[in-house]
């Protein structure tokens, strides 16, 4: 029988005292190991010869590292440290440490594989194998808060620690040892302290992203350790509640958090070393999360399968192309971009009218399939306007080329400029022009999911049959939700136009190696979670660096991506973040308490 009990006890049994101190002690054996040279030749990427001087891999290592041991020693009430650990569970320190093992033991086995054995490896790197391995079965011995396994064969125990040990930590005690119930009051401190933890906590956020963006194409090692790192390191912290103190600082300063977001996206151009090379990696993930942002008013809020998406996003581009002075343009047009862009979102609404229209009456997979044809109907369209096979507007598969830079109020976004002291190369201005339509396309869509007809979209998701016969127009309402995720679509195509120079249908296809593509830009919307504006971004963010970072993977993403979909629908359905109602609904025993929580909050109304 399923059961909802909570117990604390230890996977390992091992004295909890003594368990604590294996722990931290392998801890410290982790971060001084990153200090020792891990391999004698500098044939492996990243340079790990070096004494008294850690490589970007090591430092994830430290990093692991230094959270086991910070959770771990929060357990001895050492003053200072209660606020790391609020739930006051050992459950942190067994994720850091699972962390630390697998960047760790990913890193060695990666130098091992690359350089064609173990004799490559310095005595740096055994120490790291023996200090985090040390430090994972210690911090099995701790007690940990999780579902007891019922009726587990005695002579099984031993293969089951094994085989299951490292899903058993990870899925078990990130989702069931969370705290249950509510956590302990934080104490309130006073509002200059709270605004630095504010500042702190984007400062550290802006150093992440950056390291995740800034690493090297050829190093997919050192990516691949990074993602490992972060994903463990997150569990490890959300885990322990902190998170949510953190949330409830930032939700009683919501305009420090707005400007300290601001700044943290403004400053990120200003730190780049290498020039506009990783600029314009930010600028191509903040079109893809633009375009996923529409589509989640789409596919998050009115639950319409739109699998042609892309095609809107294809509208604005092409339009800004025609009407921007291109010299491959079939028109002798060239208006200033405000204009251009205005022209590109009106296109990308009458288009999404016109094709919805007389497919919304539809429903669930038709839909998706009428939407699929219209996808792939533009693509071809666009193909064949080349004078031949239809009017010459598009210049056909060889599409509309030189499109030229933007030019606002004298300021040219072809050119680097100097500001402060700083010389800002020419993507930096594209970057900066997309995150003020990010920000315009993250208001519009707060403002129409906190509306009436946004209740109206999420009624309609929920269900379409009791929604109209309670008074709501679904036809109406679907229509809208259609033409306003087309023209956000098309606003980001009108910049994604100029900033790729040139415009061409392979770009606008269901399925493809290079995002945006509808297949992604779903994927995306359904990994961050529907319905919530941080995960679209965080979704488009992991599918568009995880192919350009790891190469390795373009021949195979469609099955990585489908396999990660699989995982994720099994172990988080609501997406990496859900909002409050997703959460209801996936998980049984939260959707229990709910009754209570409304009837609770009825009474005290």
């Amino acid at each position: 029988m399923t059961t909802n009990t909570i117990e604390t006890s230890p996977v390992i049994p091992i004295p909890a005292a003594a368990a604590r101190a294996l722990t931290i002690a392998g801890a410290v054996v982790t971060i001084v190991s990153a200090f020792m040279a891990w391999t004698w030749t500098p044939d492996f990427p990243g340079n790990l010869t070096v004494y008294g001087y850690p490589a970007d891999l090591q430092m994830l290592t430290i990093v692991g590292g230094a959270l086991t041991l910070l959770f771990a020693a929060s357990g001895y009430g050492i003053r200072g440290l209660g606020w790391l650990n609020p739930s006051k569970s050992n459950n942190p320190a067994v994720i850091a440490a699972f962390g630390a093992l697998a960047t760790t033991l990913f890193t060695v086995g990666a130098i091992a594989v690359e350089l064609g054995g173990l004799a490559h490896l310095e005595p740096g790197a055994y120490v790291a194998a023996a200090g985090v391995l040390l430090a994972f079965v210690g911090s099995l011995g701790l007690p940990l808060r999780r579902k007891p396994v019922e009726d587990l064969p005695k002579w099984n125990w031993f293969i089951a620690i094994i085989l299951g040990v490292a899903i058993y930590a990870l899925y078990r005690h990130i989702r069931l040892g969370r705290a249950e119930g509510s956590l302990p009051a934080a104490r309130k401190l006073p509002s200059w302290a709270e605004i630095l933890i504010i500042a702190a906590v984007f400062a550290t956020g802006l150093f992440v992203i950056t390291f995740g963006i800034d690493t090297d194409d050829k190093e997919p090692q050192l990516f691949t350790a990074y993602l490992i790192t972060v994903a463990l390191a997150a569990a490890a912290i959300g885990s322990s509640g902190v998170g949510k103190h953190v949330s409830a600082i930032i939700a009683r300063h919501r305009q420090v958090t707005l400007i300290g977001t601001a700044a943290a996206a403004i400053a990120f151009p200003f730190i780049q070393q290498s020039g506009d090379t990783y600029t314009l990696i930010a600028v191509n993930i903040l079109i893809f999360a633009t375009v996923a942002l529409g589509l989640n008013v789409v596919v998050g809020l009115a639950g319409l399968l739109d699998l042609g998406y892309v095609a809107f996003l294809g509208v604005g581009a092409y339009t800004a192309a025609l009407v921007s002075g291109s010299t491959a343009s079939a028109f002798d047009i060239r208006l200033p971009f405000w204009a251009a862009m205005i022209v590109g979102a009106l296109a990308s609404l009458i288009f999404g009218v016109v094709i919805g229209a007389p497919t919304l009456r539809l429903r669930g997979d038709y839909l998706a399939i009428v939407t699929l044809g219209f996808g792939e109907i533009f693509r071809i369209a666009m193909g064949n306007l080349d004078g031949d096979s239809g009017p010459d507007i598009t210049n056909g598969p060889n599409g509309i080329p030189n499109i030229p830079h933007l030019e606002i109020f004298g300021w040219n976004f072809g050119e680097s400029h100097d500001i402060g002291g700083i010389t800002l190369g020419a993507y930096a201005n594209y970057y900066f022009l997309m995150l003020l339509v990010m920000a315009i396309v993250v208001l519009v869509f707060a403002r129409a999911g906190n509306s009436r007809i946004g209740r109206a979209w999420v009624a309609i998701r929920e269900d379409e049959t009791a929604a109209e016969a309670m008074g709501i127009n679904g036809f109406k309402v679907k229509l809208i939700a259609f033409a306003l995720g087309a023209t956000l679509a098309g606003l980001a195509g009108t910049v994604q136009a100029h900033v790729n120079s040139t415009v061409v249908p392979e770009n606008y296809v269901f399925a493809g190696p290079v995002p945006p593509n509808s297949a992604f830009l779903l994927a995306a919307v359904i990994l961050g979670g529907m319905g919530t504006i941080r995960g679209p971004i965080l979704g488009a963010a992991l599918l568009f660096l995880i192919p350009a970072k790891l190469a390795f993977l373009q021949d195979y993403q469609l099955l990585a991506f489908g396999i990660a979909l699989i995982l994720l629908m099994r172990f988080r359905p609501e997406g990496l973040i859900a909002n409050k109602r997703a959460q209801l609904e996936y998980h049984d025993d939260t959707a229990d308490q709910a009754p209570t929580d409304l009837a609770t909050a009825k009474a005290g109304a």
